[in-house]
């Protein structure tokens, strides 16, 4: 019998480095929001298969108009959408989630020329969820004629920067940053991170940002805390995904949702209110969290269009064209990449 031979350990996959550093960054960044006095989680910690399955519902719900205005302004205007863009276009989504609403604008630029498409999350259910969507159904199928899928699961400028790798000769890329996500960042972070976005790309490429628009207090509060208890179920699961991917011990039930309204920062507030004094442990560190004391979990900023303008200038782009919604305040911009000073 011939002796066994030595098995040498398989060396890691990229794609497994990447996730293993994305977490240690991740984890580094959540013991770094629990050790400030006004305590904070990533939001992105949201966004586990079961908080994208509850961040869907909860877009279905009266009170949240913002999803289904962004959908809305996409199912009338992706016709002239695409005949602002160059006959020739790879699409890539950041945050795509489930990818329906991006189906007409993705139907109307493949109608020219066949497309690619990139959809890009950090959930991969999101993505498996994104494909079925626009593949399943023959209906939807049809409208995916000439659209090539290829789904990117990470974060959004690591993955971005792979797809812009991925553009053919004589073709110009479009961005989506669609849902007002770009409401999740701070202002200051906001034109930071869409001028990383326009150091990724060419002179000539395009950007289409939603952007939800000022509103009342009391309705942006209605969509944020719904009589169904939805978005608290979505604000509370981030706890159990930090329990059980990063060593938490948060009990849920200790912990009630809360949605503020800062006027002078114009933006919502998700807050997790701990209800009785705490002792617990995440990545590795140890809090102590006295009653009423709050974990600030999500930032939602709202815009006007003159603001939204002056933000595409900061950033290295020239607004081409707007469109806002009749029902709900939001807004669709068309953005042009332009030489960066």
């Amino acid at each position: 019998m011939m002796p066994l031979a030595a098995k040498t350990p398989p060396l890691p996959r990229p794609d497994r480095l990447a996730r293993a550093a994305a977490d240690t960054a991740l984890m580094a960044e959540i013991r770094a929001g629990l050790a400030k006095p006004q305590k904070e989680l990533p939001s992105r910690l949201l966004y586990d298969e079961l908080g994208t399955a509850l961040f869907e519902a909860l877009t279905l719900l009266p009170e949240y108009g913002l999803t289904r205005a962004d959908q809305r302004l996409l199912e009338q205007q992706a016709g002239a959408i695409a005949r602002l863009l160059p006959e020739r276009v790879l699409v890539t989504e950041l945050g795509s989630g489930s990818g329906r609403k991006t189906r007409p604008l993705l139907a109307a630029v493949s109608r020219r020329a066949p497309v690619n498409y990139f959809p890009i999350d950090v959930s991969a259910a999101a993505l498996d969820r994104c494909r079925r969507e626009l593949l399943a159904e023959p209906e939807q199928a049809a409208d995916s004629r000439g659209i090539h899928i290829v789904g990117l699961e990470g974060t959004y400028l690591e993955k971005l920067r792979e797809a812009v790798r991925r553009r053919q000769p004589g073709e110009a890329v479009l961005v989506l940053f669609l849902g007002s996500t770009i409401g999740n960042f701070d202002r200051g972070a906001a034109k930071i991170f869409l001028w990383r976005i326009r150091s990724l790309l060419r002179r000539g490429d395009f950007l289409l940002l939603g952007a939800d628009l000022e509103k009342p207090a009391a309705q942006l509060l209605a969509a944020y805390a719904d009589a169904l208890g939805i978005t608290a179920a979505f604000n509370l699961n981030l706890l159990r995904h930090l329990n059980r991917d990063f060593g938490g011990n948060f009990a849920l039930e200790s912990f009630r949702h809360q949605a503020r309204y800062n006027a002078p920062a114009r933006r919502i507030e998700m807050h997790l209110v701990a209800q009785i004094p705490l002792h617990c442990r995440a990545a590795g560190l140890e809090i102590e969290l006295a009653a009423g004391e709050t974990i600030w979990t999500e930032s939602s900023h709202k815009f006007t269009p003159a603001g939204l303008r002056r933000m595409a200038a900061a950033s290295g782009f020239r607004p081409v064209a707007e469109w806002r919604d009749a029902e709900w305040p939001f807004c669709e911009a068309l953005w042009r990449a332009e030489a960066q000073s």
